[in-house]
C-alpha cells in the first residue's frame, strides 16, 4: 500500500510506503523491548526454575572430614607437650597460647562432626581449659583417636 501526497505548484511529490512505516515502529519499538527483556529475563528465569522439578540436594560436610580433624588433634596435641616441656617456656607462651586455640577449634569441630554435646565458643572466643579438657575427654569417649594423656597436656599437672 501506497499513501500518495500530490502537491501543486512545483512541489515535490511525497509517498510513504506500508515498508517505511514498519521500519518506523521497528525504530521506535526496539529500545522498549530490549529494555523489557533486560528488566524481566531474570524474572522470568527465576519463575521457570521454580517450576522445574528439583532433585534433591546431597547433604554436604559441615566441615573437613573426621579423620583429618582426629590426625590434626593428635599433631597439635603432640606439638602443645613439646612445647610445655620445653626449657624456653617464657619465650613460647604466644605459640602455645595458639596452639590451644588450634586444638580448642579442631575440637569443636569434631565434636559438632561426631554430635558430642559441647558449649559453642563465640566469634573470636576460646573454649577455657577446664572445657578444652572435658571436651576432649568426651571426644576421646565417643571413639576419636586421641593420644593417651589428653589432659592434663602438661607431666605436672596443669592443662
Amino acid at each position: 500500500m501506497v499513501v500518495g501526497v500530490t502537491m501543486h505548484a512545483g512541489l515535490k511529490e511525497c509517498t510513504v510506503s506500508l515498508l517505511d512505516v514498519g521500519k518506523l515502529a521497528l525504530i521506535t519499538v526496539t529500545p522498549t523491548l530490549i529494555g523489557a527483556v533486560v528488566v524481566y529475563t531474570p524474572r522470568w528465569w527465576a519463575a521457570l526454575v521454580e517450576a522445574w522439578p528439583h532433585r534433591p540436594e546431597e547433604p554436604q560436610p559441615a566441615g573437613p572430614p573426621i579423620e583429618q580433624l582426629a590426625a590434626d588433634l593428635r599433631r597439635l596435641l603432640r606439638l602443645h607437650e613439646e612445647l610445655t616441656t620445653s626449657a624456653h617456656i617464657a619465650m613460647l607462651a604466644h605459640r602455645l597460647w595458639a596452639v590451644e586455640a588450634a586444638i580448642g577449634a579442631r575440637a569443636v569441630e569434631a565434636a559438632r562432626a561426631l554430635d558430642v554435646p559441647h558449649r559453642r565458643p563465640e566469634h573470636f572466643e576460646i573454649l577455657t581449659r577446664t572445657e578444652l579438657t572435658r571436651l576432649l575427654h568426651d571426644l576421646a569417649g565417643a571413639g576419636l583417636m586421641l593420644p593417651t594423656p589428653v589432659a592434663p597436656f602438661t607431666k605436672d599437672g596443669r592443662l
